[in-house]
């Protein structure tokens, strides 16, 4: 299983994450699939889409989806991911630091194992 995902961020009530595709392999893959994304992703409420604005940071990986619709406007950040600690299997997060350093554990706060794992 791939350790890379495109998701959506986005305010509807409460502050909401959602996955738009999972387990990709590499990063490549998972900026391919952010880069069709922008263009088609759909957000769960039902908007009829009149027009669409997509803003891209200054990071090139980040990307600003304004979807107007007749009557309400839609925003959401989409993005890429790399999971590097999942507490069930270690070994994610070994591996993620060996893969072209992504994540070393001085980068910043690492998911703790809860004891009985």
């Amino acid at each position: 299983m791939g350790n890379w995902v495109v998701i959506a961020e986005y305010y509807s009530d409460v502050s909401r994450t959602e996955f738009i595709c999972r387990g990709l392999e590499t990063k490549d893959q998972a900026l391919t699939a952010l880069h069709a994304a922008v263009h088609t992703y759909l957000p769960s409420k039902n908007i009829v889409e009149k027009r669409r604005q997509v803003y891209r940071s200054t990071d090139q990986e980040t990307y600003l989806v304004v979807i107007k619709g007749k009557l309400t406007q839609w925003e959401c950040t989409l993005r890429t991911a790399e999971l590097v600690s999942d507490s069930t299997d270690p070994a994610v997060a070994k591996q993620a630091q060996m893969d072209d350093g992504a994540a070393q554990v001085a980068d910043g706060p690492q998911d703790r194992i809860p004891p009985g794992y």
